[in-house]
């Protein structure tokens, strides 16, 4: 991958950007909720006093008075007025509460800790001490932040993952076109091996080397009609999964070493199932030889098919080094890989073959230091 400085420098002035604009937005909230706080203070203070006034007048106020009004005024900020002779009065309150003594010995503690209480006080004289509260808006406005941040994490996350999907789907065409390409060029050195075969059977030498060469003639016909279905929904059709993975397995027994034991087990005759057959004898040579591997080309490996109800599951098992309990589902992910020398897309193509063409699931089922156990379920056709 080639490394843009260009781009480096776009992407942290964005990223400046995005920050500042962010902190800016919270710094200008948090100015905005203190002038909002202020504002409500002042106008508990006049209230106060307004109370004070109230207090202290021996005569009746008409409902036209300066003083009523302020007290009539406020009914948004929940208060609590406590008169120096112990008895409470509360304000924008529920009205059921009122007389829950621990209710207001909880509501008064929880306003002393949001605003300082304001003692009201007439000539030297102690009458009544307010606690309040902070106003619904108020409390709308102190969680503004949070949920300001929270819409920012959201968006950027959907940013992210639409990118993440956008450069992964840009990888996936890049890697068809890719091995459509390798399919086309394989083509025509292809043709020219298939002439020149041709041409020694007509010399007639041994047939039994110009039969070896047909059957790698063969295999690289089918290598190439597997890469060319990479990126395209492949055509299934039903065939008979035992006598399908039969092949496969009799064909890498033929081509390793002695030093591995194979064997094939099949508690059924015959299984119908809807198939690409070029892809499923990929998948199982896959993992056959991931399976060689393992057994670093000495031990056993396995291949024995089960059917249950309506699935058939196809197990291959080895002797080989185990994996990782917490690698049983990032194996699956291109690139890894635990050989010094390979791309690490084998077992991907596996359970990309497996469940987005052909409906059906692969997993680790068993593994150990003695072997690993993989399967694969598949719908039969029934």
């Amino acid at each position: 991958m080639n490394f843009n400085p260009k781009n480096k420098t776009t992407n942290i002035i964005l990223l400046v950007a995005a920050f500042a604009i962010v902190s800016l937005i919270l710094w200008n909230t948090n100015s905005f909720f203190k002038k909002f706080k202020e504002e409500e203070r002042f106008k508990m203070e006049i209230w106060a006093t307004a109370q004070s006034e109230l207090l202290q007048s021996s005569e009746d106020l008409d409902l036209g008075n300066l003083t009523i009004k302020v007290l009539q005024n406020n009914t948004s900020t929940p208060m609590i007025l406590v008169n120096k002779d112990g008895s409470v009065k509360t304000n924008n309150m529920p009205a059921d509460l009122a007389l829950d003594t621990v209710y207001i010995k909880k509501k008064i503690q929880q306003f002393g800790s949001e605003n300082t209480p304001i003692n009201i006080d007439q000539q030297g004289e102690h009458l009544a001490t307010l606690y309040y509260g902070n106003s619904e808006v108020l409390n709308k406005l102190k969680y503004y932040p949070i949920a300001l941040l929270l819409i920012i994490f959201l968006f950027g996350a959907v940013i992210y993952f639409f990118f993440k999907t956008n450069k992964a789907s840009e990888q996936n065409k890049l890697w068809a076109g890719m091995a459509k390409e390798t399919a086309h060029q394989i083509g025509t050195p292809l043709s020219s091996l298939l002439g020149w075969n041709e041409l020694l059977k007509q010399e007639r030498i041994n047939p039994k080397i110009t039969k070896e060469i047909d059957k790698d003639i063969s295999r690289l016909e089918t290598i190439t009609d597997r890469f060319s279905k990479i990126g395209s929904l492949p055509k299934l059709e039903v065939y008979d999964l035992v006598k399908e993975t039969k092949d496969a397995h009799e064909y890498l027994k033929l081509r390793n070493s002695k030093l591995i034991h194979f064997s094939f087990g099949s508690k059924v005759e015959h299984v119908p199932v809807l198939m690409n057959r070029s892809l499923y004898n990929w998948t199982i040579e896959n993992l056959v030889k991931n399976a060689i591997d393992a057994t670093k080309g000495r031990g056993s490996i396995g291949i024995e098919i089960i059917q249950d109800g309506n699935f058939v599951k196809i197990l291959v098992s080895d002797t080989g080094h185990g994996i990782p309990k917490s690698d049983y589902k990032t194996i699956f992910n291109p690139g890894v890989t635990s050989k010094k020398r390979g791309w690490g897309l084998g077992l991907s193509l596996v359970k990309r073959i497996v469940e987005e063409y052909h409906n059906g699931k692969i997993k680790v089922l068993s593994s150990s230091k003695e072997g690993t156990i993989m399967q694969i379920s598949l719908k039969v056709n029934t």
